[in-house]
């Protein structure tokens, strides 16, 4: 048979000399290797497990965990401790959060009673303090008004001065009087005559050639300096029949003269009463 194929094929020598061809052999797949050998194949789950487990730590890798750890179990011990009341009030029982909720009001109650308290005793010192400041203010100009008007302090303000030059020594103490009378109903707060203060006690008297006031004599000219109003001390001595009318018909010459400053420095000694006390308490 083959010759007969050699005999119709002359041409193809290199026919006779590849050898026959053999079929490639098929590779199986490892699932079926591996159910013919009897193990069962991985999940996923197990394939990952398997590659975590032994862990592979590097020096490095140690540290930082350690470091995480310590860094976690402080915050949680932080943790715990502040928890420590809110758990403890958490684990109470009613009765007891009740007592301890009147506690706290009772606490809080007594806490503002004692800020009204203090807030009340502020309020009064500063009160008492602005009342005793004034009342000492008031005192002072209260004792210095009273002791114009007693004599003991000098004064001074706007005013006239009264001259009266009795060359024939007819001007009598009631003429000064009268003067004096007059000076204090027109508005005058504080009067000397020649270095003798007047007061309310005042008297005059004739002494001879001069005149005596409060027991003191004095000698013309007489000479008056009256703290006032001198718009209002002016015209009341010089009145149609007043005391400059007066006493220039005693042929005496009367002078006025106006100033805005007027000293009255004549003092006289503060005298205690025998009998009379104060009756304020």
């Amino acid at each position: 048979m083959s010759n007969e194929n050699e005999a119709e094929n002359p041409e193809n020598p290199l026919r006779r000399e590849l050898p026959e061809e053999v079929p490639a052999a098929v590779e199986e797949p490892e699932p079926q290797v591996a159910e013919e050998s009897g193990v069962p194949p991985l999940s996923g789950r197990q394939r990952l497990v398997k590659g975590l487990w032994p862990p592979r730590v590097s020096r490095a890798q140690l540290i930082v965990a350690v470091l995480l750890f310590g860094l976690g179990f402080g915050l949680a011990v932080q943790v715990a401790s502040n928890s420590d009341g809110d758990s403890a009030l958490r684990g109470a029982r009613q009765e007891d959060l009740v007592r301890i909720l009147d506690e706290l009001d009772s606490r809080t109650q007594r806490l503002e009673d004692e800020k009204q308290g203090l807030e009340d005793q502020r309020t009064e010192l500063e009160n008492s303090s602005d009342q005793a400041e004034e009342a000492r203010k008031q005192t002072v100009e209260k004792e210095k008004q009273l002791g114009i008007l007693a004599g003991t302090v000098a004064a001074q303000g706007p005013g006239i001065t009264l001259t009266i030059d009795d060359v024939k020594g007819t001007v009598k103490a009631d003429m000064l009087l009268d003067a004096v009378q007059e000076l204090r109903a027109a508005g005058a707060e504080a009067i000397q005559v020649n270095g003798v203060r007047v007061v309310a006690g005042t008297y005059l008297s004739d002494s001879g050639s001069g005149v005596k006031v409060d027991g003191n004599k004095i000698t013309q000219p007489y000479r008056f300096k009256v703290i006032g109003k001198p718009q209002d001390l002016e015209p009341a001595l010089n009145i149609p029949g007043g005391v400059v009318q007066t006493l220039e018909k005693e042929q005496a010459t009367v002078t006025v003269d106006r100033s805005t400053k007027i000293i009255v420095d004549a003092l006289r000694p503060a005298e205690r009463p025998d009998y009379a006390r104060s009756s304020s308490r």
